[in-house]
């Protein structure tokens, strides 16, 4: 167990997830979730080259112009950008 032995050196912990609790987890079950329904259930995928591009550029889209569930549910540049103007 390479994660478990990187956490021992370092002097820290990992926290375990029960299989089948996604309230212990609740960011990586939206994004999941969203993968899914965006992603995986709408595209056929011919190759694992062609899949790779397709997630590559969904991924991209999504860490710049998904809103958030943050105040506003503005996009991730737009709130880089109101920070550093206000």
């Amino acid at each position: 167990m390479p994660c478990a032995t990187g956490c021992r050196i370092v002097g820290t912990g990992a926290s375990y997830i029960e299989p089948g609790s996604p309230w212990q987890n609740p960011w990586i079950e939206s994004f999941n979730a969203r993968l899914r329904d965006e992603v995986l259930d709408t595209e056929l995928f011919s190759s694992l080259a062609e899949a790779k591009l397709i997630l590559a550029g969904w991924l991209e889209s999504y860490n710049s112009s998904h809103p958030r569930s943050s105040p506003g549910s503005i996009a991730p540049p737009a709130e880089r950008a109101d920070a550093t103007s206000g």
